[in-house]
């Protein structure tokens, strides 16, 4: 295993990581009007409830989807489906939502850099963070081509194996897990780490700032008869 292999996929999860809630910490502490999505609706409504909806619709299945698919251990996945099943599953519903999150990005992309009031008004973390989830959304669809000639699984039980001991603090196991996948599985990996990295820094930290508080909240009177 080459020190490149460590480094890349036994540290640097661990660098993000640390970045990630630093980061998020210290901007939600002294930067909370820069904690928003900075949505662009009132400026142009062309396109963006089509490509909003299908891009978060994608997205957020796709995430949960690793999740649960990465960090489930094989000891309980087995009592209910064989590792060549789910396998089966997360490409063949991996790439509905991938498509459908492609299509929405692509809309939005589109919309962000041709249309002249969104793209006067976008910024460069806006444009940059745009197009790194597009390059990591077409790798992604990528590895489901690819696993079409991995069919039993395997590859997917050492990226399983690589995310669970990054999870509890085996960089070694976890860089060896990996070390030996295709290298479009691990520019899928690295890139996924790297927008982590820059999490941050960009309008994503809307994602940890749902306003689930607003269900409990009591009524405001804003205007009395």
């Amino acid at each position: 295993m080459s020190f490149l292999n460590e480094l890349l996929f036994g540290l640097y999860p661990y660098v993000a990581a640390v970045i990630i809630i630093l980061g998020s910490w210290i901007r939600f502490d002294r930067d909370q009007y820069s904690w928003k999505t900075g949505s662009s609706q009132m400026l142009s409504d062309k396109g963006i409830s089509i490509g909003s909806n299908l891009f978060h619709i994608g997205i957020i299945f796709i995430l949960c989807g690793h999740v649960v698919g990465l960090l489930t251990p094989p000891a309980i996945y087995h009592h209910f489906i064989t590792a060549e099943n789910k396998n089966l599953f997360a490409m063949v519903s991996g790439g509905f939502f991938g498509i459908l999150c492609f299509i929405g990005l692509t809309i939005l992309i589109i919309r962000r850099f041709t249309d002249p009031r969104v793209k006067a008004t976008s910024s460069t973390s806006d444009n940059v963070i745009l197009l790194l989830l597009y390059a990591q959304l077409i790798l992604g669809l990528s590895t489901i081509v690819a696993s079409t000639q991995h069919l039993d699984g395997s590859v997917m039980i050492k990226l399983a194996t690589w995310a669970q001991s990054i999870v509890t603090f085996q960089p070694s196991v976890a860089a060896e897990a990996i070390a030996t996948v295709g290298l479009v599985y691990k520019l899928h990996v690295f890139l996924g780490l790297s927008i982590l990295l820059v999490f941050p820094f960009t309008r994503l930290v809307h994602i940890i700032s749902a306003p689930v508080w607003y269900l409990g909240r009591t009524y405001q009177i804003v205007r009395q008869k």
